[in-house]
């Protein structure tokens, strides 16, 4: 693998930030989506212990394989398990036996394991012009953007705060305007009593082994759909924040490294972790060290935040999910801000490819959801069908040939 930038020696000034932006993408993870993984659980009927399982391998997993990667590469490189996919086994759970399903999730992570080794993932990522990539990421972020916003009509108290607060710290100290909005709403949640901590006590996951069954039926209705899903949801728009912030690491690597996690960890209960696109955007920006070679560190501190909370097992998720969902929302929007304008910007530098960009961006917004995938590839698809409508070259007519006069033949009169 190799790294865009040169790593020099770390200061303990250096940590702060990268540490801080961490903290604040496993928060926004757990706080925000892995109540989808609790509810297919549910679904499927799941033991406590099965579910602490999974909470155990998928923690772990995401962990130790962020930790590798951004290590060897020097590079933010944030893991995280499909959302999208376990929105979707909220469904398929229901009518799929746990054994079937463990073997379902072994043959979707051999495929990605498969497609790593094979390269022509890289690939297809290095076809998509830039506009493109940068209107997509644009579109799947502004919602979140958004959601920092739209707390006012439920906590107004909360989200005013925290937007005020955000303001007056970008004002004079830029640096700190991340940092100081986590402690700051923290505190004003613990003054408040917002946060509900009498219930939790901790406690060690202990892994619970699942013998994998393989059937027909599961490997259509859920090891292709959990590769589809994952792979159109998480790796693509994955790899475009990288890309959208200067990093250069193969996608071979990362797709190789997560499937084998993900295969390793699948008997266990692990549905499927890849490279996240969300919560990385939080720590491959300004926002995580204003020094691109300082940022690998946030994708180590997220790691190790993910393996503390595996663990504990679902004592930790328990904790982050009590935090309001206002605090969450806004939190992560104004993390995103720096990201959100600069792909804007990105997307709209262009003339010739903006409207394209603007299509793709839009389309990504709109969140479309068809044939069971979700709004990142229809709108990556859109934006790319719009850039070669619009920009791609179209067949040159053969000039015509015009046939030059036959010589006059002197001896007819």
């Amino acid at each position: 693998m190799s790294s865009s930038t040169s790593p020099s020696p770390i200061c303990p000034s250096d940590l702060a930030h990268p540490l801080v932006a961490g903290l604040v993408s496993v928060i926004v993870n757990y706080g925000g989506t892995f109540i989808l993984v609790f509810q297919a659980a549910k679904v499927a009927g799941l033991s406590p212990e099965l579910t602490a399982s999974w909470v155990w391998s998928i923690s772990i997993g995401v962990g130790v394989t962020g930790i590798v990667l951004s290590w060897t590469a020097r590079e933010p490189i944030i893991t995280a398990w499909s959302t999208p996919a376990a929105a979707f086994l909220i469904t398929a759970l229901a009518t799929t036996p746990y054994a079937e399903a463990i073997g379902a999730y072994l043959l979707s992570a051999a495929a990605f394991v498969a497609l790593g080794l094979s390269g022509y993932f890289e690939k297809a990522i290095r076809l998509i012009p830039p506009g493109i990539a940068a209107g997509l990421l644009a579109g799947i972020l502004l919602q979140f953007g958004i959601g920092a916003f739209g707390g006012m009509s439920i906590d107004p108290v909360l989200a005013g705060l925290l937007i005020m607060a955000y303001l007056v710290l970008k004002r004079f100290t830029a640096r700190y305007a991340v940092v100081g909005i986590l402690v700051l709403g923290l505190a004003f949640l613990l003054i408040e009593d917002r946060v509900d901590l009498s219930g939790l006590a901790l406690q060690l996951a202990a892994p619970v082994f699942t013998m994998p069954a393989f059937s027909l039926n599961a490997t259509l209705s859920v090891a292709l759909p959990l590769f589809l899903i994952t792979l159109t949801g998480q790796y693509m728009p994955g790899m475009l924040v990288l890309r959208n912030d200067g990093f250069k690491t193969s996608a071979n690597p990362i797709v190789t490294i997560t499937g084998l996690g993900s295969l390793l960890m699948a008997p266990f209960g692990s549905h499927a972790f890849n490279i996240a696109a969300i919560t990385a955007a939080i720590c491959t920006g300004r926002e995580a060290h204003e020094d691109p070679s300082r940022r690998w560190i946030a994708g180590i501190a997220a790691g190790v935040f993910y393996i503390l909370v595996g663990v504990f097992g679902v004592t930790l998720a328990a904790l982050f999910m009590a935090f309001p969902a206002t605090f969450i929302t806004t939190l992560a929007g104004l993390a995103l801000l720096g990201t959100i304008g600069g792909s804007l910007a990105g997307a709209m530098a262009d003339a010739k490819a903006r409207e394209a960009s603007l299509i793709t961006f839009l389309a990504a917004a709109a969140n479309i959801s068809l044939l069971g995938i979700g709004g990142a590839f229809w709108g990556l698809v859109i934006g790319l069908v719009a850039h070669a409508v619009l920009n791609g070259r179209l067949p040159q007519r053969a000039p015509r040939q015009v046939m030059a006069p036959a010589p006059a033949n002197k001896g007819v009169s």
